[in-house]
């Protein structure tokens, strides 16, 4: 979106500078990106999200994946057969947190912005306790490249007791992303090669 999948050129959080690199970096990240993307990788990152020991229950706030994310329905349909509860976000206008709605696999989804799906009967707002995060890139230090608009950050700044887990490509981890003073860090990482768990 740019909200949270798509490119976005809100980039008054950051310096020129910072603003620059990070646009840079995006160009790279979804081209490189686009050669990633390999049958079975949304099972495999099924069996790896296994590691986070989401318990039965937990409200979890996942996402639609679009173009060439991974896959994340499988998690999705893992997680409510193991009970948890399940929530897609709905971007609202720019500089507010995202807003989760409950949704179940198997219920209606319809267009929302920026080409993102949504709950098709939507309820009223909930606080999921972990977050499912996509990404363009992660570096080891939990940190993301997002999309630009900024919607995840102010979404994990405003709930910190929420376990915010990157989702994404092994092949997308870089050395280093940009960051600045209001980009969010991941509590872990979860791809289809693993799972990587980082201390907060």
């Amino acid at each position: 979106m740019a909200a949270p999948h798509s490119i976005s050129n809100d980039v008054t959080s950051d310096p020129p500078e910072l603003a620059a690199q990070k646009a840079a970096q995006r160009r790279v990240a979804l081209a490189r990106r686009a050669a990633l993307v390999v049958p079975g990788a949304g099972e495999a990152l099924a069996r790896n999200l296994l590691a986070a020991s989401i318990p039965p229950g937990a409200l979890v706030g996942g996402f639609w994946p679009m173009g060439e994310e991974i896959d994340l329905r499988p998690v999705l349909q893992m997680l409510h057969c193991a009970g948890c509860r399940l929530a897609l976000p709905v971007t609202p206008r720019r500089g507010f947190p995202l807003i989760f709605q409950r949704w179940a696999p198997g219920e209606a989804l319809v267009a929302g912005r920026f080409g993102t799906s949504v709950p098709a009967a939507p309820g009223d707002p909930v606080r999921p306790d972990w977050l499912l995060v996509p990404l363009l890139a992660f570096d080891r230090r939990g940190f993301r490249l997002g999309y630009g608009g900024g919607y995840y950050d102010r979404t994990i700044a405003a709930w910190p007791g929420a376990v915010a887990i990157g989702i994404g490509y092994a092949g997308q981890e870089v050395p280093a992303v940009p960051v600045g003073p209001h980009d969010a860090p991941l509590s872990a990482i979860a791809t289809e090669a693993g799972f990587i768990s980082l201390k907060r």
